[in-house]
């Protein structure tokens, strides 16, 4: 999508600074006392994985899965082709003409111009159908988290999903992944899939995050 970098949430000011009035001396007046900073409440997300492992976004994975399953179904049927006709002409070659052997090799080469073509096709559509549907899902499952980390007084919010996340620890304690995926599922009321229909890896290119509100 429109965004590459890690997503980092500012839900408020990361300090809230105040300042007590300091009753003169008698002799001379004190210092007034330095801004003392509230503790911020920090938060950790893996939000591509909340955005994934939503009821929503497991059935949307599993419906993409279904679309494609054919024409991939297709692609290996050509691919296996291509392996047997490869096979034949590389044992049956020393038999065949020149002409017969030209004309298998061209056959070939043909199929597997075929396959490149339609599996860079495949492969551009599953990318885009995955970001589409992950970019109107992301969006719903930042709203939600938005709204939990008020109700729950989180000042900032990091996504650890990212490879180039600057957190290098967090204790689990911190982690609201799973509060936030429960939290999605209640409002949307999207039941849990089958476990028989539990998508498995998606083939496309993991989608990015999207850009923040």
């Amino acid at each position: 999508m429109k965004r590459l970098l890690a997503l980092v949430i500012v839900l408020a000011s990361g300090f809230v600074l105040s300042a007590s009035a300091q009753t003169p001396a008698a002799t001379a007046p004190a210092p007034a006392a330095a801004p003392v900073a509230s503790a911020a409440k920090i938060a950790v997300i893996a939000f591509q994985m909340a955005v994934a492992q939503t009821n929503e976004g497991q059935r949307g994975f599993a419906d993409l899965q279904k679309k494609y399953a054919p024409k991939e179904a297709a692609l290996k049927s050509l691919n296996d082709e291509i392996d047997n006709l490869t096979k034949q002409l590389q044992t049956q070659g020393a038999t065949l003409s020149d002409a017969e052997r030209s004309n298998r090799a061209k056959t070939i080469d043909d199929k597997k111009k075929q396959l490149d073509r339609e599996s860079s096709d495949l492969r551009d559509a599953g990318q885009q159908d995955m970001q589409d549907m992950y970019n109107a899902l992301a969006s719903k499952v930042y709203d939600v988290m938005q709204n939990y980390a008020e109700q729950q007084g989180f000042t900032l919010i990091l996504d650890i999903s990212q490879q180039q996340s600057p957190v290098l620890y967090a204790n689990n304690s911190t982690d609201i992944t799973k509060q936030v995926i429960a939290a999605y599922n209640l409002k949307s009321g999207v039941p849990a899939p089958p476990a028989s229909e539990t998508p498995t890896t998606p083939r496309p290119a993991a989608p990015k995050p999207p850009a923040t509100h």
